[in-house]
């Protein structure tokens, strides 16, 4: 959108306390309540037993949570795209999938909106329970708010910046916060768009645009204080667990400027309590980016491994993104990926099942915007997953991930 920066600071308003404290309960009051729990994912699993392969559900903690989940990042800010929306998580509950993904920011924030009212009907008509869904979602880039204003720099700048919400040093790359404030206007933002009370995981986006402005310790510090803000969250129930969703940050190596020690995060997480709130990442991984997997980039008990086993090490459940890469891998894959990934009737269903497949992840994570692409995709929960030894033989010499207990 641009900068957003401003050239001097007014004075921050003060907002009444009661004001906020009244706008909060007519918000909680119109929320779904609950969260996913063992016993509604267990519900949940059980109910496709039949149809699904094993395999296709894995634990996350003590939550089942389905391999493959449906993103929400693509598609135009429309109406038509938006009811899209709506039934294709319709139709993935009815296909055993119960991850759902999205952030504030995908489409002005007019995903979140459209899964809030998916979940509503699906609830409403006995489709699904909260209790079986596990639903993620986003904060630090500055959102729209529906569709695209005719100068978004100014829009932002008024809503952000002018309002006194941020300070303009608070922003990376004009476009990105993390200061407790801001996550909890976008958390309560959040929750009201998707209807829901508690959300089972709340990420911080690609936390690593921080370096864009700001040096390393100052970013820690950042981090440290948006960790320490989700624990309290955490705490009133707003979320259930914390997570780092990134582009690069994990996947690239540790002399790299963006890089993103996932150790030193995690420590961060356990200042303010030992039972971190930090609980899974997201990062890309797929045939055409597979750094997740085989390139060393995370140093854990002093060695450099890849991300997936560093996740591993820490207790990490790991959420793979661009499965297909935006759909750029649902055609015209390697004749090796289909030698390997066998049983499959298409591009799209084989680079789905590299990701879900590899040692480490728990879902892969792929757009499906249409009922359609639900059904294409979800067929995949028919098969199991790909042996270890697929990835052995792909990377032979490489230096894999393995699977662990």
């Amino acid at each position: 959108y641009g900068s957003v920066r401003a050239q001097a600071m007014p004075p921050r308003p003060i907002v009444s306390c009661a004001l906020r404290f009244a706008c909060a309960l007519a918000t909680i009051a119109t929320m779904i309540p609950g969260r996913a729990t063992p016993e509604g994912t267990e519900r949940f699993r059980r109910r496709f037993e039949e149809s699904v392969a094993e395999g296709h559900f894995r634990r996350m903690g003590d939550l089942w949570l389905s391999s493959v989940g449906l993103g929400t990042y693509l598609g135009e800010a429309d109406a038509a795209t938006d009811e899209a929306y709506v039934e294709a998580v319709l139709e993935a509950l009815g296909r055993g999938c119960n991850v759902f993904d999205t952030a504030i920011n995908y489409r002005h924030q007019r995903s979140e909106r459209a899964l809030g009212e998916a979940f509503e009907r699906a609830f409403g008509t006995g489709l699904a329970r909260r209790d079986e869904l596990f639903v993620s979602t986003k904060g630090g880039f500055l959102p729209l708010d529906g569709e695209l204003p005719d100068d978004p720099p100014r829009w932002l700048r008024a809503a952000y910046i002018d309002s006194g919400l941020l300070a303009a040093e608070e922003l990376a790359a004009g476009c990105h916060a993390i200061t407790p404030d801001f996550l909890a206007d976008q958390l309560g933002r959040s929750r009201d768009n998707l209807r829901l009370e508690t959300l089972d995981l709340y990420y911080l986006h690609n936390p690593e645009t921080q370096y864009a402005d700001h040096p390393r310790d100052r970013v820690a510090g950042r981090l440290g204080d948006a960790l320490a803000w989700l624990d309290g969250a955490r705490r009133q129930g707003w979320i259930s667990v914390a997570g780092l969703a990134t582009w690069d940050g994990l996947r690239v190596p540790p002399h790299a400027e963006d890089h993103l020690g996932l150790l030193e995060v995690d420590s961060l997480a356990r200042v303010t309590d030992p039972e971190s709130v930090l609980g899974a990442v997201q990062l890309p991984l797929n045939v055409a980016m597979p750094e997740a997997l085989v390139a060393p980039s995370q140093e854990v008990d002093e060695v450099v491994v890849p991300a997936l086993v560093a996740a591993r090490k820490l207790g990490l459940a790991v959420f793979a993104s661009a499965s297909i890469l935006q759909g750029r891998l649902a055609s015209d894959l390697p004749d090796r990926i289909g030698e390997l990934f066998t049983g499959l009737a298409t591009d799209a269903q084989r680079a789905l099942q590299f990701s879900r497949s590899a040692p480490g992840v728990t879902t892969a994570l792929v757009g499906m915007s249409s009922p359609g692409h639900v059904v294409e995709n979800l067929a995949l929960a028919a098969h199991s997953p790909a042996p270890p030894e697929a990835y052995e033989r792909l990377f032979s010499g490489r230096g894999a991930a393995t699977p662990g207990p």
